[in-house]
C-alpha cells in the first residue's frame, strides 16, 4: 500500500508542476466602467497589464478612474484565483494545498 501511495503522490506532484507551468502562461481579463478600464492578470496572480480608455481620464474626477482601476484589478485577481482553483482542483480532487 505504501508503494502505491508514493507512486500516486509522485504522479500528483508531477501533474501539479505541469499545471503550475501552464498557469504561468494563462491570463484572464476583467473590466470596469463599461470597458473603460481593462486589467489582465496571470495564473500566477500578478497583474500583466492595465489599459485605460482615454475617454475615462477626466482630470476633474480622478476618484472615479481610481475606483474603476481598483474594481478591474480586484475582479481580474478573483478570476485568476478561480482559474487556479479549477486547474489545481482537478488534480487534487478539491483538496486545498498550502500556497495554491
Amino acid at each position: 500500500m505504501n508503494r502505491n501511495f508514493m507512486k500516486q503522490a509522485q504522479q500528483m506532484q508531477a501533474k501539479l508542476a505541469q499545471a503550475q507551468e501552464e498557469l504561468e502562461t494563462m491570463t484572464v481579463e476583467a473590466s470596469a466602467g463599461g470597458g473603460a478600464v481593462k486589467c489582465v492578470a496571470t495564473g500566477k496572480q500578478t497583474i500583466d497589464s492595465i489599459t485605460i480608455d482615454p475617454v475615462a481620464v477626466d482630470p476633474a474626477d480622478v476618484d472615479i478612474l481610481q475606483d474603476m482601476v481598483l474594481a478591474a484589478v480586484n475582479e481580474a485577481l478573483a478570476k485568476s484565483q478561480e482559474m487556479v482553483q479549477e486547474k489545481i482542483g482537478g488534480i487534487t480532487g478539491g483538496m486545498k494545498l498550502p500556497g495554491m
